[in-house]
């Protein structure tokens, strides 16, 4: 699984001109699943973003999680991360999951990240055609992949 992880001030789902989902302070998560990724990856990825310390404490230093800071999350699949760029100039997503395994794993990550903040994650859908708005505060962004746990 791969991950871009932004801290927003603000961050929404537009499909078909209307908003599904937003949020205001917290994070805007890009995930993509890759062949190959189980519950296993979905779990260290959901717990490792939970616990995250991207957000100012008092004296302005990132040393704050989600949850300390109150924030919300926007999760929203984005199979494009797993775009391979080897050969020619068009993308292919090979080593992106089929719908079969991306959608259960997909949500099974939201519910994970849910469950370890005790509030509702905010999603996008997933295959729909998405605007995704966000301001990006600071600018943090934030790149994971459980390739590289280490």
């Amino acid at each position: 699984m791969k991950v871009v992880i932004q801290r927003v001030s603000r961050a929404s789902v537009t499909i078909d001109q209307k908003v599904k989902s937003s949020i205001g302070k917290g994070m805007l998560v890009l995930l993509g699943v890759a062949d190959g990724d189980t519950q296993e990856e979905a779990q260290w990825l959901a717990k490792k973003i939970a616990a995250l310390r991207i957000f100012d404490d008092s004296n302005g230093v990132m040393n704050e999680n989600i949850t300390a800071v109150g924030g919300e999350v926007l999760v929203v699949s984005q199979f494009t991360l797993l775009a391979s760029y080897k050969k020619g100039n068009r993308p292919s997503w090979i080593h992106a999951a089929e719908h079969a395994v991306s959608i259960p794993l997909y949500e099974y990550f939201c519910e994970q990240l849910s469950t370890l903040l005790g509030t509702k994650v905010q999603t996008g859908e997933f295959g729909a055609d998405m605007k995704v708005e966000l301001v990006n505060d600071g600018p943090v962004t934030i790149c994971m992949d459980t390739n590289h746990k280490e």
